[in-house]
């Protein structure tokens, strides 16, 4: 197995090159994406916690527990 090795100011200018290449998205597109996130967030952490309700009912019905 041959060991290539590439000096540091060499793999700098290669890492520039290719960032240059990136298409970053616009603040609005940031924007968006993060509200987007935060309501799915929001979204799965009421169902998870409405099926956690639920199931805690259903198994206290069964087991006959009160808490």
């Amino acid at each position: 197995m041959s060991s290539k090795t590439t000096n540091p100011f060499t793999f700098l200018q290669q890492v520039r090159s290719e960032t240059a290449k990136v298409t970053w998205p616009s603040r609005r597109e940031t924007a968006i994406s993060t509200v987007m996130v935060l309501i799915f967030a929001a979204m799965a952490a009421l169902f998870f916690f409405a099926a956690d309700q639920l199931m805690s009912w259903v198994i206290n019905l069964i087991l006959g527990i009160s808490i």
